[in-house]
């Protein structure tokens, strides 16, 4: 886990904010860390049609990098990784093949997954999983 930056996660155990604040402020800290490693972030929260969603597309180097966001305040439900399902990654590789058809070229892709733990007045913490899964999955058996 790394502390990001000297950022204070700005709110008191007693009046957590919204769910959507957070996913907003937790995506933003996953972005700057992932800037502060060295990447560009192409895009936030894409979505085409019912395709799912891609909540940052970044590249470093030649990689294209398909980033799922999880947060939390604290790990007492496990990690939000946990949270990144069968289900989960199929919608993300749906928007995914969505994206790199319309990019129309072969180009190396990776699916990262970026935990961030935003505890109530203290620095966000960032875990960031590399090749968290693979684009397509493997065949059934």
């Amino acid at each position: 886990m790394r502390l990001l930056h000297n950022w204070n996660c700005p709110w008191a155990e007693d009046s957590p904010p919204s769910a959507g604040y957070l996913g907003e402020y937790g995506e933003l800290a996953a972005a700057s860390y992932l800037r502060a490693q060295g990447y560009k972030v192409l895009r936030h929260r894409w979505r085409m049609g019912a395709g799912g969603e891609l909540d940052l597309v970044c590249r470093k180097g030649d990689m294209l990098i398909f980033a799922e966001v999880k947060r939390a305040r604290g790990t007492r439900a496990g990690r939000p990784a946990r949270r990144v399902n069968h289900h989960k990654r199929e919608l993300i590789r749906r928007a995914a093949l969505l994206w790199l058809r319309r990019l129309g070229r072969e180009v190396p892709v990776r699916m990262d997954v970026v935990e961030v733990l935003l505890p109530p007045g203290q620095k966000p913490e960032i875990n960031h999983i590399l090749s968290a899964f693979p684009l397509r999955p493997s065949p059934s058996r």
